[in-house]
């Protein structure tokens, strides 16, 4: 009996590198189907593009049977990219890879015979190094995945990439965690499963830009880490009874100044600087509670995740 594979691919104005995509991908199906019994859904995933990228999909359905396609309403993001297409597929396995061949599509016979010995759940990829992205970037994701392994029990790896071949078993489970703001890195350590992780060297993109800015990944870390930390809710605590800590060793000093020496006590400069301090102390931690709070309420406001507009599957919204 054959397996069937579910590649799902999100995509977000892709249409420059969509045809070097389907032709890479088309190379590996037809190796794949040469030496194992197993059949393909491509399953594209357009996140609102403004480009053509959905004209291009809609040309490759049109002459492949393989493929379905899903048309989002507007740019919802990744994630809800990547929680329909796991949402609409299939198959015995799950695949995901982006469209621009960071991920190559070469991996994935790899991929399918390492999970087939059936000692692990989930095969998935990290890249070795950083080559051909800006020394910045890099650095703060060495920080971000060090920060949040430390501050979180999901072991989140470093320079993991969302391409991964998964069980069904896995993929359903990933699947029962339905929250609105999603950070799949984590969800996929959350849910647990062994994970074989396949390294290779950072690959630059076919073609385009990439869709991420420094500022996007930024938000996105912070999305990370609330949503698998609770540990900086702990900070405004902390900071609360040490700086009471402090003011109480200070008053005692300075009443000690004040009877014994007869020191005068300190000006308008010290108090201006200690009010400054203990706000920007306040509002840090305010910011912190904020953070959960507006994640809390648009949880609780129980939004679709994302809208489809246009497809050749089921199902409009979710």
């Amino acid at each position: 009996m054959s397996d069937l594979i579910s590649v799902i691919v999100p995509c977000y104005n892709e249409e420059v590198s969509l045809p070097f995509f389907y032709k890479e991908i088309q190379k590996v199906i037809s190796h794949m189907q040469e030496r194992y019994p197993v059949e393909f859904e491509l399953l594209f995933v357009d996140d609102g593009s403004r480009d053509d990228t959905l004209s291009i999909i809609k040309s490759f359905a049109s002459k492949d049977p393989k493929i379905k396609y899903l048309s989002f309403s507007r740019n919802f993001g990744k994630e809800s990219a990547i929680l329909a297409g796991l949402e609409h597929a299939t198959g015995d396995y799950v695949a995901l890879m982006d469209a621009d061949l960071q991920d190559p599509p070469s991996l994935l016979t790899q991929m399918y015979e390492t999970i087939k010995e059936g000692t692990y759940d989930c095969v998935g990829t990290k890249r070795v190094d950083r080559k051909g992205e800006p020394p910045i970037r890099s650095f703060f994701a060495r920080c971000f995945y060090k920060l949040i392994n430390k501050i979180s029990k999901t072991s989140i790896v470093d320079g993991a990439r969302d391409f991964r071949l998964m069980t069904r078993q896995m993929t359903d489970a990933i699947l029962n965690m339905p929250e609105y703001n999603r950070f799949s890195k984590g969800i996929f350590g959350w849910v647990g499963f062994k994970t074989k992780w396949l390294e290779y060297t950072n690959v630059e993109r076919v073609a385009g830009s990439t869709k991420w800015s420094f500022w996007s990944l930024f938000l996105y870390s912070l999305d990370g880490i609330v949503a698998f930390s609770t540990i900086p809710l702990s900070i405004a605590s902390i900071l609360g009874i040490l700086f009471l800590f402090i003011a109480l060793i200070f008053i005692i000093v300075i009443i000690v100044k004040t009877l014994i020496w007869g020191d005068p006590v300190a000006g308008y400069p010290s108090m201006m600087c200690v009010i400054c301090l203990l706000g920007g102390l306040q509002l840090f931690s305010i910011g912190i509670l904020g953070q959960y709070l507006s994640k809390t309420y648009l949880e609780v406001k129980h939004r679709p995740i994302y809208i489809i507009k246009e497809s050749n599957t089921a199902e409009s919204y979710k």
